[in-house]
């Protein structure tokens, strides 16, 4: 069965609201306050669902469409992934190696520049290091990035709808 492009959207946009309701979940009730690159993964996600929910609303019918929209939500979902894997490394460091704590997310956006605040970010925090929550053996972080790998399946199913052969 070949899927539209919107339906396969709209799926991408469900488990997008998914992640986020798991996040917005475990930070409200549960108490765990993300940390910067926890906020980074959410914005993968929100970048995402906005990719997904253009095409879901443009739903194109010809093969650059499905192609644009297919490639520009796998590299949302992709810079999503880089930031939960880079989370996972740096929880795997020793104590010694984790980087100090710096200032805050919001007072980093308040007083620099967009640029380093995404490169101090990246190069991470104590605590970013910091493991507050396992499920089933794996961290938060892991658990998003398995929830990235599961939502590139939209992305791709787009690029593949691009290069199926036309039926009709």
């Amino acid at each position: 069965m070949l899927l539209s492009t919107r339906s396969v959207a709209l799926a991408g946009i469900a488990f997008c609201g998914l992640m986020m309701a798991v996040a917005l979940a475990l930070q409200y009730l549960a108490g765990l306050a993300p940390c910067p690159l926890c906020v980074f993964q959410r914005v993968g996600v929100i970048a995402t669902a906005a990719v997904l929910l253009v095409a879901a609303v443009h739903n194109p019918s010809g093969r650059w469409g499905k192609a644009f929209y297919g490639v520009l939500s796998l590299v949302t979902v992709a810079g999503g992934a880089f930031v939960a894997g880079r989370h996972i490394w740096l929880q795997s460091l020793p104590a010694d190696k984790v980087p100090s704590c710096g200032p805050d997310l919001s007072y980093m956006m308040d007083m620099l520049p967009l640029q380093d605040v995404v490169n101090r970010v990246l190069s991470g925090s104590g605590e970013c290091a910091e493991i507050d929550f396992m499920l089933l053996g794996l961290s938060l972080p892991a658990w998003t990035l398995v929830g990235f790998l599961i939502l590139a399946l939209a992305p791709l199913r787009l690029l593949w709808l691009s290069f199926a052969p036309s039926r009709g």
